[in-house]
């Protein structure tokens, strides 16, 4: 009998791999080898044509210490994420909270109005976004007919405010999505313990800040670097609302890394590639922190 138990486990421990082989050469070939390939890229210099090997070897990685350019980018990128994670991360948290009350009216019309914006194109609404706050767009036009403005603003011309711009935009178009989550989290929670709560005396904000966050904290950590990973990449509201202007004072990583690949002038793969690995590090590192404050596991 313990023969054929061991056969049989055999068997099916055989049969787990085989299943498994085609993903895992899928993930190899199509994930870890261009990833590989890209380290090995970002040791070279030159275009596609005819790449060489630096000298130094890391030669791209010190050139980047010395690029403002490059430095400017990491600051503009750290300061969306500085400011538009956390309050889209809360805001959604917050209509989380209100679209799942059981007594809410129109809930389905509700939750779905607050999550169409996800539906829309990237670039549609960078291009949407650009055109509201034009200066002869609807925002100057609000502004100007309640006299909060004397004349048109030229909003994306101005480096403060065109941040500001681009800050709102992510705003807009990603804390339905985080709030679907935050959602699907709430749902997930016994609302018997809100009852039982409610029985003990405890106050709104006593039940929101005892309960309901420490059971969402999984939801929160997920959000969390599923946001940090998507701010580190930003690309289109950079390109399609201001083209990283004025002066490259709101370009960000992602955007500069696209100049330096298929831009105008000089392409260098190689210091893209490069680039590209430093973006890797700090999804990595940021993503580990992240999931480490969150774990409250004894």
């Amino acid at each position: 009998m313990n023969n054929k138990k061991v056969s049989v486990l055999a068997k099916q421990h055989r049969a787990g791999w085989i299943y498994l082989m085609p993903a895992t050469l899928l993930l190899a070939v199509m994930s870890f080898w261009p990833m590989v390939n890209a380290f090995l890229m970002s040791l070279k210099t030159g275009s596609s044509a005819n790449m060489q090997w630096n000298n130094p070897i890391i030669n791209n990685y010190l050139r980047m210490q010395q690029d403002k350019l490059f430095i400017r980018s990491i600051g503009n990128t750290f300061l969306y994420l500085i400011i538009q994670v956390p309050i889209m991360l809360v805001v959604a948290m917050l209509l989380a909270q209100l679209l799942n009350n059981k007594d809410l009216r129109f809930k389905g019309l509700f939750r779905t109005c607050v999550f169409l914006p996800c539906a829309t194109s990237l670039v549609s609404y960078s291009l949407i976004f650009k055109s509201m706050f034009a200066t002869n767009g609807l925002i100057n036009a609000l502004l100007v007919n309640i006299g909060i403005l004397k004349e048109p603003m030229n909003f994306l011309g101005v480096p403060s405010t065109a941040k500001v711009v681009i800050i709102l935009a992510l705003l807009w178009r990603w804390t339905g999505y985080n709030m679907v989550f935050f959602l699907a989290g709430l749902q997930g929670i016994d609302y018997g313990v809100y009852e039982a709560a409610k029985i003990d005396g405890a106050s709104s904000w006593q039940i929101f800040w005892d309960i309901t966050v420490p059971l969402l904290m999984p939801t929160i950590v997920m959000t969390g670097i599923m946001s940090i990973n998507g701010t580190l990449q930003l690309f289109d509201e950079s390109v399609n609302l201001t083209n990283g202007g004025p002066a490259n004072s709101t370009i960000t990583m992602s955007h500069y890394i696209y100049n330096a690949s298929f831009g105008t002038g000089t392409k260098n793969f190689g210091y893209a590639a490069a680039m590209s690995f430093v973006i890797f590090i700090m999804v990595a590192v940021l993503s580990a922190i992240s999931m480490k404050a969150g774990d409250k596991r004894d």
